[in-house]
């Protein structure tokens, strides 16, 4: 898909508030659904994948089994909200050695397996919303030894709320990230001083601060 782009800086291959945010991916449903809601945490649109198996339920890219995405950029990005249910991803990618190699996390598995064309991984969600970040390079070196070339495709499991999915040519700090695709949770109108009750001013100040910080 984007093997003859040019790949610099972010890419990104979902986006929830987009027109179309699904345009790239293809979708599986079974007991449960895939569809935008608004996030009362964030105020915005996002996009909501639950069910009561997380096999059974997910987003692929790209949305053809023959299709790969030829994305070199070694940094993957996944802006994610903590259901506190069972949640997997896998992305699978191929290196130096043409072997194709697949990477899948879960946040109900406890340690790391090394298989020799899968590796899974443990992966432990904050409550609310996180910034996933996965170093595919650094990785595919520490698992086979191998250096990764690019990655082929990546599949989304139920149970999840998604708010952007990117690659990145490197780690940027937060000053260096466009603002469009960092996440803020909204900034909430400070009390008037009559409404603060006795004793209560070093706790305002405190939620204000924490108010207007990104999401990490």
């Amino acid at each position: 898909m984007f093997r003859s782009t040019f790949q610099s800086g972010f890419m990104s291959i979902l986006y929830s508030v987009g027109s179309k945010p699904l345009k790239l991916w293809s979708t599986e449903v079974h007991n449960g659904h895939v569809k935008r809601i608004t996030d009362a945490d964030v105020q915005s649109l996002v996009l909501e994948l639950l069910s009561s198996n997380v096999s059974t339920t997910w987003i692929t890219c790209p949305p053809e089994k023959k299709q790969v995405l030829g994305i070199k950029l070694p940094f993957l990005v996944m802006i994610v909200k903590n259901l506190k249910k069972y949640f997997t991803f896998e992305i699978q990618v191929i290196d130096d050695k043409n072997v194709r190699r697949r990477f899948r996390a879960s946040n109900y598995q406890t340690a790391t397996r090394v298989k020799p064309f899968i590796c899974t991984m443990p992966l432990r969600l904050d409550n609310g919303w996180n910034q996933v970040q996965f170093n595919l390079s650094d990785f595919v070196r520490r698992a086979y030894g191998t250096n990764y070339v690019e990655t082929l495709r990546i599949t989304v499991h139920a149970n999840c709320r998604i708010r952007r999915i990117y690659f990145a040519d490197r780690l940027y700090s937060e000053e260096e990230v466009p603002h469009e695709f960092k996440l803020y949770v909204p900034v909430k109108k400070p009390p008037q001083e009559h409404d603060i009750p006795e004793g209560a001013a070093a706790a305002t100040g405190a939620q204000e601060a924490a108010a207007v910080a990104p999401v990490a």
